[in-house]
């Protein structure tokens, strides 16, 4: 057994003249937990779905817990982005076959089932039937699907759509418990901070081609701080300042806070050693980008180029 849950390497996806995924070559380490970022139509979608011998690569090749998807399917979890509830289900049924497909020992099923439950907090729902759960509940459900056989790779496609803010919450926690336990974990997502702050790694594509795979300190380290926020004691009068390295003052419109963006080649500390001798200062600090500030600035980049 190698160190690598998946392993891609030159593929290629085209849908008619419509490129879906360029040349894409991915490892993902065992126990880690990598999110999958992009805009609309960048390509996660149908990388996962090779990933899972949904769809195949034009081509290239694709390797899955040293096998195929299809041959490690016991093995794996998977939440797509499409809802694969059976409506006119209840719960306890649903589960239990989706359970039984994967083999789970049939002395344990309820227990697991029962667990899960309660771990989404989801309670009192065994007896009703899928469709008469809230949107944001079948996505719960969903997702206890795709864990319930206790899966060594989990991978899950926009896991936090149509959760409210303390659901997310929620399932951001269950993630990371399970990233804890060693398994390894994918997920896409529009939702920037929750990847910010659970991942080990960042895969960023746009128009099929990969932008960012790198560990996510990595990426923080590599994106020097372009920010200087501050806070003076009164307000500014006039000109702000003119300081060698910042090409944007910003205000927040009190007069008083303002963030100061620089040129690529400043250095920050230099900059606000100058800027404390000349005002007195309640605060200042360099602000560290965000994920969604690096993803804006990668995006826009190669759309520009």
């Amino acid at each position: 057994m190698n160190d690598l849950a998946v392993t891609i390497h030159g593929v290629n996806k085209a849908y008619g003249k419509v490129h879906a995924v360029r040349d894409l070559d991915l490892q993902v380490p065992r126990g880690t937990l990598v999110g999958f970022l992009g805009p609309n139509g960048a390509g996660k979608s149908t990388t996962i779905r090779m990933i899972m011998s949904i769809i195949y690569p034009d081509s290239g090749s694709i390797q899955v817990l040293d096998s195929t998807a299809l041959e490690a399917k016991d093995r794996i979890g998977y939440l797509p982005e499409e809802r694969g509830l059976y409506r006119k289900m209840k719960i306890n049924q649903f589960l239990t076959y989706i359970a039984k497909l994967k083999e789970v020992d049939r002395s344990d099923i309820n227990r697991r089932i029962n667990w899960w439950l309660e771990r989404l907090e989801l309670p009192d729902v065994l007896n009703r039937r899928c469709e008469a759960l809230s949107k944001g509940q079948q996505q719960k459900l969903q997702f206890i699907a795709s864990v319930v056989h206790d899966p060594e790779l989990i991978i899950l496609d926009e896991p936090f759509s149509g959760l409210d803010p303390v659901n997310a919450s929620l399932l951001s926690d269950i993630i990371q418990e399970l990233r804890e336990q060693g398994r390894t974990i994918i997920f896409s997502t529009h939702v920037l901070h929750q990847a910010e702050r659970l991942c080990d790694r960042v895969f960023l594509i746009n128009q099929g081609v990969k932008l960012l795979d790198d560990p996510i300190e990595e990426i923080r380290d590599r994106y020097n701080p372009r920010v200087i926020a501050m806070e003076l004691l009164e307000p500014a009068e006039g000109e702000i300042m003119r300081v060698d390295g910042v090409r944007e003052v910003k205000s927040s419109g009190e007069g008083t806070k303002f963030d100061l963006h620089l040129n690529h080649d400043a250095d920050a500390h230099t900059i606000m050693n100058a800027i404390t001798t000349r005002h007195r200062l309640r605060a200042i600090e360099i602000r560290k980008p965000t994920l969604d500030d690096i993803f804006v600035e990668l995006v826009q980049g190669a759309s520009d180029s």
